[in-house]
């Protein structure tokens, strides 16, 4: 059997060219108004997913537009609980006018890598999206504490690698403006990407091996050359046999036949 990946890619923060990226990608994240996006920029992102049948959804965010959602706060539980589901919501409502079904929930920036490590905020996070829809699917850093939050609260997960982001020996992302924290050769990355998914690992920046899980990719759809990144990541993959494919759209079927999707990750 040929091996699957998701190809994701998080697009609505009104910073990248959506419509060059969204045709290379399986699953778009979409920003919902934490740290980018707007009912306008929602609304245009859920058509061009529509059109170019990529998967749907939300990218919700600690609520700080002034840093882009990439400063970690120091809230209780109950409150980003709360700012997910809201986040959530307002994109959902859109979806549905736009007949565009939502297949998964990933956090963005500060707030995905404070529950990557903090159980507490993970599983606050899971179970906002379990309250809100069972089926979809949770996507969180590969091994982390939001990936094992998600499985114990029944969702689906998605275990996620990063094309372009660098790595240290725990299997955690390096903090942006460290050195190596941002993959810029093309090259580099795509040596990574092909890595990843043929051999589920990662080099790490001291140059350690770090077993991976990747069920699902990541691209920033924030960089310059997002688009350029996008065609080229996917002819790599593709030129090694791997299908490219939504890892919501089994829920998504799941959904449409009537079955809450509760399948393990």
């Amino acid at each position: 059997m040929s091996r699957r990946i998701d190809f994701n890619c998080d697009l609505g923060e009104g910073c990248g060219d959506d419509a060059a990226i969204l045709p290379w990608v399986s699953s778009a994240n979409i920003a919902c108004g934490g740290h980018a996006g707007d009912e306008a920029t929602m609304r245009a992102t859920l058509r061009l997913c529509r059109a170019h049948g990529v998967s749907a959804g939300a990218h919700p965010s600690f609520d700080d537009r002034e840093h882009f959602g990439r400063r970690a706060l120091t809230l209780p539980a109950t409150t980003i609980a709360q700012t997910v589901r809201a986040q959530i919501e307002r994109l959902a409502a859109i979806a549905a006018e736009e007949g565009v079904p939502l297949t998964h929930v990933k956090p963005h920036g500060a707030l995905y890598n404070v529950a990557a490590d903090d159980r507490g905020i993970a599983d606050a996070i899971a179970e906002t999206v379990r309250a809100f829809d069972p089926s979809l699917v949770l996507f969180g850093l590969s091994g982390s504490a939001l990936t094992d939050a998600g499985s114990a609260h029944g969702l689906r997960v998605a275990h996620e690698a990063f094309a372009e982001r660098g790595y240290d020996r725990r299997g955690r992302l390096l903090p942006r403006g460290s050195e190596g924290a941002v993959i810029e050769s093309l090259d580099a990355a795509i040596v990574q990407v092909r890595r990843l998914a043929t051999r589920g690992e990662v080099v790490a920046a001291d140059g350690s091996v770090v077993p991976l899980r990747a069920d699902t990719l990541c691209l920033h759809g924030d960089r310059s050359d997002a688009a350029v990144f996008a065609r080229a990541v996917r002819d790599a993959l593709e030129a090694d046999g791997i299908v490219i494919a939504a890892v919501g759209s089994m829920s998504l079927d799941s959904r449409l036949r009537g079955n809450d999707g509760n399948a393990p990750g």
